[in-house]
């Protein structure tokens, strides 16, 4: 079941996702990188006839791989048991669900953005954005707070 978001409770929760999104993203690009290492010594061993093999740089960079693997894998699972969406991991994108005019929407903010100044609908994606405005706060639920 999905956990619907005022503007105020999403605005409040956001210093918590936007932490536990840096971390993902920071480990994202570690698991990139270490992969980009191991292909290259794939390549090295193939181009050497399989003749040369560093065990130990070859450990260490999977030991990496793992590691940021199993960090990215925690950081969102942490965002997303706080109900939030990651959207597009590379550019920082994530929503919050939200109901106006009894149909679910999501509070929609990036990485870099000061605050949540966007909402659009589930089927219209990024492209579809529009500011929130005084109708849309005064119309727009949440769940109760707990």
């Amino acid at each position: 079941m999905a956990r619907y978001f005022t503007h105020a409770q999403a605005t409040q929760l956001l210093p918590k996702v936007e932490r536990h999104l840096r971390d993902a993203l920071f480990a994202f690009h570690e698991q990139r990188t270490a992969e980009d290492e191991f292909s290259n010594v794939q390549r090295q061993i193939q181009m050497a006839g399989g003749s040369r093999l560093d065990r130990d740089k070859v450990t260490r960079i999977v030991a990496r791989k793992q590691a940021a693997a199993t960090v990215l894998r925690q950081e969102l699972e942490a965002i997303g048991g706080l109900g939030v969406q990651v959207k597009d991991l590379e550019i920082g994108l994530i929503d919050f669900p939200a109901i106006y005019q009894g149909e679910e929407v999501l509070l929609c903010w990036k990485l870099g953005e000061e605050k949540i100044e966007f909402w659009h609908g589930v089927s219209e994606g990024f492209r579809g954005r529009k500011p929130i405005d005084k109708e849309f706060l005064d119309l727009h639920q949440g769940e109760p707070e707990h």
